[in-house]
């Protein structure tokens, strides 16, 4: 590409981050999608040079995005969840990742040649794996519930765990190249580290109180929490530099565990921001590729992959489930799937920046390194994973529970209906009193709006097949249709008129009307407060669906379908199946009791 056409973009940003916010909408798997877009339009192309186009604003962009991820990540680490969960999860983000960390360290300098320093701090990098990778991979996978409850968990917990542990490290590489005498290389790594304590934990008890104490208004709890995370940055960065990234995961990791504090409201700040940059991030980090560096590098960075999908991963789950109770196909599942994605990508760019800047050798690897290790972690397992957990047994079988959006009183009859049938239901809904009254009948819960950031991490879809969406807000239904449509297939969304009169393009985002074309949420709730039931009917080949309407004196609405293997069907205007003898099926009728089964 010649060059006057590389700098012909340059002199057009408005061109150039328009095409980083396109890019963004190339999806499945994003990671996989970014990176190759920013390799494409970066050093191969040449149509886009960070550096170039951003100049001295590039690493402060950047350090403020990875900034905002490591904060948002620190947000998710409650010290009670943790406590909780098995010995398995705390071992796997424990030790067991110091394992992974000697591992990668190891192979970096033994095969890669980088120096103790860098290959140290690339280690660190190495831990983290990542909820953005893995929940989307455990959709497409659907292991069975405790390989996917250990992943999940992993991902969550060891995200700012890892970060954290970079960032010190980091911090040690760079004091170490500082100068001098050991005294004088442990006083600065030692003020780099206390001053990102002592920022991290000043602003998030003072940003807290605010909260807490209701000192801040909620329309600006976004706006409020983005300005204390930039000014922890440029504070304790002024104070020591580089200590800015452990200020602001010692500040939400705080936040996260100080009761009162809305961290829900808060984390809702990511959807707004955080997605349009962490896309950027990764496309500009490729661009930044350097091409010459990863060839010098050869067969020896396929080497470092090797070694930690094939020493590293199996090693650590080797030892982070001695004595639980998962067994070997269990434990071989979970050592195969470990995929990175954006904290290393990110912090990995940030550091080398750094080190490069200070004439650290082999800093120029460090990326090319974490790029090669990110693109083969989620493209091999992305295509291999399912596969192997079916031929290893441990793969969910077809999905037949259903996710109801909304738990208002006519949503918790129907999920208790389905629950006593045994079909796995799960409900969301931003109403805690709502959630509180639905797990009183033990129903499982998710608390928070489907459509949010958060729910890509926190929503378990694992065993879920289909949706029906019945709150009583009809944008949020569509809305719930159009970003589930995605993990559960067009034909699998519905949602429940809200009244009768419900215009189409309501529905036009996707989704079918639930229960028939006489079906609303007006309807049934009123016929529900006035003394409607639910009639649970085995069909039989003496008495079939046809003989079961006729038999009806009352309204009768069918609502669920329950065949023969458990799978649930859901009655809507385009309904195209006729249940069958064996079937069950579940309606709601104006007067009369519930059929024996």
């Amino acid at each position: 590409m010649p060059r006057e056409r590389a700098q012909s973009v340059n002199e057009h940003p408005i061109i150039a981050l328009a095409a980083i916010g396109a890019l963004w909408r190339v999806r499945l798997p994003a990671i996989v999608f970014l990176l190759l877009a920013g390799i494409a339009v970066g050093p191969v192309a040449g149509w886009l040079d960070p550096d170039a186009l951003f100049g001295e604003l590039l690493f402060p962009l950047v350090s403020l995005a990875v900034g905002l991820i490591l904060f948002e990540g620190a947000l998710t680490l409650r010290l009670s969840e943790i406590a909780g969960l098995e010995r398995v999860v705390r071992r796997m983000v424990g030790s067991g990742a110091l394992i992974t960390w000697a591992v990668a360290a190891t192979a970096a300098h033994l095969l890669a040649g980088l120096p103790w320093g860098v290959a140290t701090l690339f280690g660190a990098i190495m831990t983290v794996t990542g909820p953005t990778v893995i929940v989307p991979m455990l959709r497409t996978v659907r292991p069975n519930v405790r390989v996917a409850s250990v992943l999940r968990w992993e991902g969550i917990v060891i995200d700012p765990i890892g970060a954290f542990l970079a960032v010190l490290v980091f911090q040690f590489v760079v004091s170490a190249g500082e100068g001098g005498a050991l005294l004088g290389t442990l006083w600065i790594f030692a003020k780099m580290t206390l001053s990102g304590l002592a920022v991290g934990a000043a602003l998030a008890w003072l940003l807290g109180e605010a909260l807490r104490r209701h000192l801040v208004p909620v329309y600006l709890y976004n706006v409020i929490t983005l300005a204390a995370v930039f000014l922890a940055l440029a504070v304790s960065d002024t104070l020591a530099h580089e200590s800015g990234l452990l200020a602001v995961t010692v500040m939400g990791a705080m936040l996260a565990n100080r009761k009162g504090v809305p961290v829900d409201e808060i984390l809702e700040f990511k959807e707004h921001l955080s997605l349009l940059l962490i896309a950027g991030l990764f496309i500009l980090l490729a661009a930044r590729l350097d091409l010459d560096a990863l060839r010098a590098l050869g067969l020896a960075s396929l080497g470092v992959f090797a070694a930690m999908q094939f020493l590293a991963r199996p090693l650590k789950v080797l030892w982070s489930t001695l004595g639980s109770g998962l067994t070997w196909p269990e434990r071989a599942l979970l050592a195969w799937i470990a995929p990175r994605g954006i904290v290393a990508a990110a912090v990995s760019g940030v550091f080398a920046f750094q080190l490069e800047a200070q004439g650290v050798e082999g800093a120029g690897a460090l990326v090319p390194l974490t790029f090669v290790v990110i693109i083969g972690t989620v493209v091999l397992q992305s295509f291999t994973a399912g596969p192997i957990a079916r031929q290893l047994g441990v793969a969910e079988p077809e999905p037949r529970g259903l996710l109801i959006v909304g738990a208002n009183p006519l949503a918790r009859a129907i999920a208790k209906v389905l629950v006593d049938r045994k079909v796995p239901v799960l409900m969301t809904d931003t109403q805690w009193d709502s959630l509180s009254r639905a797990r009183m009948l033990g129903i499982r819960t998710y608390f928070g709006n489907p459509l949010s950031e958060h729910a890509e991490v926190g929503l378990d879809l694992a065993g879920l097949g289909t949706m029906v969406a019945m709150s009583a807000d009809p944008h949020l239904n569509a809305l719930a249709c159009e970003r589930l449509a995605r993990d559960l297939g067009p034909n699998k969304v519905y949602l429940l008129k809200v009244v009768p009169g419900e215009s189409r393009s309501v529905a036009s985002a996707g989704g079918r009307y639930a229960f028939g074309p006489g079906a609303s949420y007006e309807r049934m709730t009123g016929d529900l407060a006035r003394g409607a039931q639910f009639r649970v009917t085995t069909l039989t080949d003496a008495f079939g669906f046809e003989e079961l309407r006729a038999r009806q004196t009352d309204p009768f609405l069918p609502l669920f379908a329950i065949d023969p293997k458990g799978k649930l069907r859901v009655f809507a205007t385009d309904s195209q199946f006729e249940p069958q003898a064996g079937w069950t099926v579940v309606a709601m009728s104006a007067g009369g009791s519930q059929d024996p089964a």
